[in-house]
């Protein structure tokens, strides 16, 4: 066995959403013959690569072994995919969350909520630990999404002597929301001077515990408030969502442009009810809202356009019972397209996490 060999075969392979080699990345944490008294030899490989990793192991682990049984093919390769070490404990807003993405839109009725609920679902299914922070305080959606309406969180004292509030699991996605500390009545008369404070508490009396990820779901429009919530944040980035008509298009300019303000990179577009299939009629596409507005403003503000979700009734239905689309319908075309649109935003988040990751950091010598 000639393991010069087999490291120039992995080094060969590229990461198929960075598009750059396993070489370039340095990814090669170790490579040993673990069995070598066996009669068919066994390789051990590791690999260290950016988080999150749950999309991309599958696909490296196929792409390396397919390229070294053309060299080895009576030898047993195993690969272990594990993540490169990133600090995320020590900051002091939102510690030990590795990714957190807000979903916003520039007006209401886009069907934000509704996406956010099944994008952290989508996380969740791939094994990912997800949360997800419903931060519409006038109009709380999650509880609702999520089947946990009348839910109260629950306080746990820390042995440091804190007191914070616990998120509820549901679904595989851990869920708070200003649903469960305010009463609805209570929450649609909220005025703007408490409503910072309410935020802070959201994202200040909360122990997540370790994430993957944390879905901002946040309220709708471009103001003060969404300003602030971004710039208390440590966003890794932003979706916004859009339905195809004029209207809502010219919102998603407004909220890309406040994101551009507070130095916050947005990942892409999401056209939600982009087109209506008839179930007894599965060829046909009926464009209710317009066409093509979300792909079109992507190109004009330079954004990456991350895809289109189609209008259905299987949608409504699992909004209202409490049971993302892409856990109730898995099958669906909708669920489908959910599970391509968070793909690419993972994607993205791990070309975004290269680039942190090389930032020099500043050494003076006294």
């Amino acid at each position: 066995m000639d393991l010069n060999k087999v490291r120039n075969i992995i080094n060969s392979v590229k990461d198929p959403d960075i598009g750059i080699s396993l070489k370039d990345l340095d990814s090669i944490d170790k490579i040993e013959i673990i069995d070598e008294n066996s009669a068919k030899e066994v390789v051990k490989i590791v690999l260290k690569l950016i988080q999150p990793i749950y999309w991309v192991a599958r696909p490296i682990n196929n792409l390396i072994i397919n390229e070294l049984r053309k060299e080895f093919p009576n030898t047993k390769f195993e690969i272990l995919v594990t993540e490169k070490a990133q600090d995320f404990n020590s900051r002091p807003v939102l510690p030990g969350i590795k990714n957190i993405i807000a979903v916003a839109s520039g007006k209401g009725g886009v069907g934000k909520s509704s996406v956010a609920a099944n994008i952290a679902a989508s996380l969740s299914s791939m094994g990912a630990n997800v949360g997800i922070l419903d931060g519409d305080i006038t109009g709380p959606s999650q509880p609702t999404m999520f089947d946990l309406e009348g839910n109260k969180m629950q306080a746990v004292q820390f042995e440091d002597g804190t007191t914070k509030a616990i998120p509820t699991l549901k679904h595989g996605v851990n869920v708070a929301s200003m649903g469960f500390i305010l009463e609805q009545q209570e929450a649609a008369i909220v005025r703007g001077p408490m409503l910072a404070g309410y935020f802070s508490m959201l994202f200040e009396q909360i122990h997540w515990g370790n994430l993957d990820f944390l879905i901002f779901d946040l309220p709708p429009g471009t103001g003060d408030i969404q300003l602030t919530l971004t710039q208390k944040i440590p966003l890794t980035g932003a979706v916004v969502i859009t339905t195809p008509q004029e209207i809502s298009v010219a919102d998603v300019r407004r909220s890309i442009t406040m994101f551009d303000k507070v130095d916050v990179d947005v990942l892409g577009v999401i056209e939600n009810m982009s087109y209506f299939v008839p179930p007894d009629m599965p060829d046909k596409k009926y464009f209710i809202f317009g066409e093509g507005g979300g792909e079109s403003v992507s190109k004009e503000m330079n954004v990456d356009f991350l895809g289109q979700i189609p209008l259905s009734m299987d949608m409504r239905e699992a909004n209202d019972g409490g049971e993302p689309l892409v856990i109730k319908y898995p099958e669906s075309k909708q669920a489908d397209q959910i599970n391509k649109i968070t793909n690419n935003i993972v994607s993205k988040i791990r070309l975004k996490n290269k680039e942190l990751m090389e930032v020099p950091t500043v050494q003076i010598k006294l």
